[in-house]
């Protein structure tokens, strides 16, 4: 069963396209399988047996710890993201682990030496790699400049049509997201006080442009956004 689920969870990822039948056969001999629930910490970066993880299903967070113990977000992680050891070098981030958001979550992973040997076979794959690496340190540091070059207010509607582009259940133009993020959470990826982002919620629910709960967040009419 889990063999199976392997297969179809690599063959479904743009990453393994380049890959034959048989050679992503090949690979469900040494790629891991796990699911995890809701606050389950998935690695630490300071681990040492280094991993490379492909989120199938679900969302995590990657966050760090600061000197006063408190957690802040680095990256959110959904569905079709790589996550960990991705630059393939021995340097680590202190203090920083994944944490699942979403009520479950479905993984596969490599052990990097098993992922680096992959890649010396594969050319074809070593290349997709590096493209897909690319545009992951792209979109950060569009974040990055997002954050420098906008107010909290403009930031967090960037965020939200971003997260409905990757996950939102889109009829016409309204869309629904699956609100697996705290308001803590929020302010912290678009880096401004939980005050602040809880003010800005409702103003957006104010002006009729979502509604909010725990649950889920609405988009009545996605032009409004």
């Amino acid at each position: 069963m889990y063999e199976e689920l392997k297969y179809w969870y690599l063959r479904d990822h743009k990453l393994f396209r380049v890959l034959s039948f048989s050679q992503i056969k090949q690979l469900c001999i040494i790629v891991g399988f796990k699911k995890a629930a809701k606050g389950e910490i998935i690695y630490f970066s300071d681990s040492d047996v280094p991993r490379i993880f492909l989120l199938k299903r679900g969302a995590i967070k990657i966050v760090s710890v600061d000197a006063d113990g408190n957690e802040i977000i680095r990256e959110i992680i959904q569905k079709g993201d790589l996550f960990g050891e991705l630059e393939l070098d021995s340097q680590k981030s202190a203090n920083e682990y994944a944490k699942v958001l979403s009520d479950e979550v479905s993984i596969c992973s490599f052990l990097m030496s098993d992922f680096e040997d992959l890649l010396l076979r594969h050319p074809q794959l070593a290349l997709t790699y590096t493209k897909f690496v690319g545009l992951k340190m792209k979109r950060i540091r569009n974040n990055y400049t997002n954050l420098v070059s906008k107010d909290a207010k403009s930031r967090l509607r960037q965020f939200l049509l971003d997260w409905i582009e990757k996950e939102g259940k889109i009829e016409g133009d309204s869309a629904t997201l699956e609100n697996y993020l705290t308001q803590n959470d929020i302010a912290q990826i678009i880096c401004t006080s939980r005050q602040t982002a809880v003010q800005l919620l409702n103003e957006l629910e104010s002006d009729g442009i979502l509604s909010y709960s725990r649950r889920e967040i609405h988009f009545p009419k996605l032009s409004l956004l």
